[in-house]
């Protein structure tokens, strides 16, 4: 196999985003509003367990709830404004995903999830894209996220996004309440922090 490297900048059409992405499935890729083609790197064994620990409290608490769908980093989401992105992890409340096709369902959802969790990761803070990933939170919040957390370990710090709301910076936090978009969520940072 050959290695590609794809310049900052690269575009693509949407229709050929869907196209790589539907034949090269060896590689999580991203495409902004603009057209700009990312691919993101492979996760390392600290970042991955830690977005598991994520994916799994999100899941328990959703199958003991049943309020909505939970996804991981693999799902890829067409937000309104045309930009297909993949949180971390993510949560649709229930009467939003049962208005899907079932097209819509197996293909890459056509809106924006209620909530997401973007993780800080060294190759993050390594490769500087800690501002894209704010960037990408801002992004999620202007296409309806209704609660967003970008979460960053090493510094102990979560930014909150919520919905018509200036972002929160929360310094150390112990945990993090899903609010009203996930009513009786707590989230221990322990295994993250």
């Amino acid at each position: 196999m050959e290695a590609i490297s794809v310049p900052k900048g690269f575009k693509v059409t949407p229709e050929q985003f869907d196209w790589l992405a539907d034949v090269e499935q060896i590689a999580r890729m991203e495409l902004t509003q603009d057209g700009e083609l990312i691919v993101m790197s492979p996760t390392g064994g600290e970042a991955g367990r830690k977005n598991f620990n994520l994916y799994l409290d999100l899941g328990n608490w959703n199958r003991q709830t049943k309020l909505g769908e939970a996804f991981d980093s693999s799902t890829i989401f067409v937000l309104p404004n045309g930009a297909r992105r993949s949180p971390d992890v993510s949560w649709i409340e229930l009467n939003r995903w049962n208005n899907l096709t079932l097209k819509e369902k197996q293909g890459f959802p056509p809106l924006a999830p209620d909530f997401v969790i973007e993780l800080v990761s060294p190759s993050d803070l390594k490769n500087q894209r800690y501002e894209d990933l704010q960037t990408k939170m801002q992004e999620y919040l202007d296409n309806g996220i209704r609660l967003g957390w970008l979460i960053e370990p090493s510094a102990k710090t979560v930014e909150i996004y919520r919905l018509n709301q200036q972002v929160e910076i929360l310094n150390n936090p112990q945990t993090l309440s899903g609010e009203k978009v996930l009513p009786g969520f707590i989230l221990n940072l322990s295994e993250i922090f």
